[in-house]
């Protein structure tokens, strides 16, 4: 925790486990969300988790509430070309890789340091190499 505690202080961005994680009151999750708005980090998810995560109904109600502190940030045209030429530049394929790919375009325009908190550690670090920056701003992905 000590080194999350270092690396928090610009985004803290949340993949779909981790916002369910966060909405059912995991005490990870919740702390790194807490730790996130004490250091007025900004919590985000992309759009698209929203369609992971949510299925109608009240047993939406946790998400909903888990929102109100979180930052959905809208995916356009571009970012989703970006995600796409992303998985064809490491070579990955699938439905599911292409929403990790747009989780990892998302974390990688946040401002720094970023932390993606994720339970698929393996394909989102592969998504969010940035060889070209100092390891210090690089995404540190964290599993939840």
């Amino acid at each position: 925790m000590a080194r999350l505690r270092r690396e928090i202080g610009g985004t803290l961005v949340l993949d779909a486990e981790g916002l369910v994680k966060l909405s059912n009151g995991d005490l990870r999750a919740l702390s790194r969300a807490k730790l996130a708005h004490a250091r007025d980090a900004t919590v985000v998810i992309a759009a698209t988790t929203l369609a992971e995560v949510l299925r109608g109904g009240t047993r939406d109600a946790p998400v909903y509430h888990a929102l109100t502190r979180v930052r959905v940030i809208s995916i356009h045209a571009e970012q989703a070309r970006a995600a796409g030429e992303l998985l064809g530049r490491i070579r990955l394929a699938g439905h599911g890789r292409a929403l990790d790919a747009l989780v990892a375009v998302v974390a990688m325009a946040q401002p720094r340091p970023v932390v993606l908190l994720t339970s698929d550690t393996k394909d989102l670090e592969r998504l969010t190499e940035e060889p070209d920056r100092p390891r210090r701003e690089r995404v540190t992905v964290v599993h939840i």
